[in-house]
């Protein structure tokens, strides 16, 4: 969770670096995409991680009890 924060918080940065570049001086522009390029892998990276824990959560819960993944109508 925290490499995802970083990162998020890194892309952010770097982002509106490229925005004040935009709008008053373009040499901003160039920090922003290479502050860019890491903050957007460390925030997949951490989403990654994220998306990975609640799946084995899920896959764990699935092993306790099978009865909550049935399709079938309640009775």
């Amino acid at each position: 969770m925290k490499r995802f924060f970083i990162g998020l918080a890194l892309f952010a940065f770097g982002a509106s670096l490229i925005a004040l570049g935009y709008l008053y001086w373009p040499w901003l522009q160039l920090p922003g995409v290479i502050i860019l390029l890491p903050g957007g892998f460390f925030a997949a990276w951490g989403y990654a991680g994220i998306f990975a824990n609640r799946f084995a959560q899920v896959l764990d819960r699935k092993a306790l009890d099978p009865s909550l993944f049935d399709n079938e109508d309640p009775k």
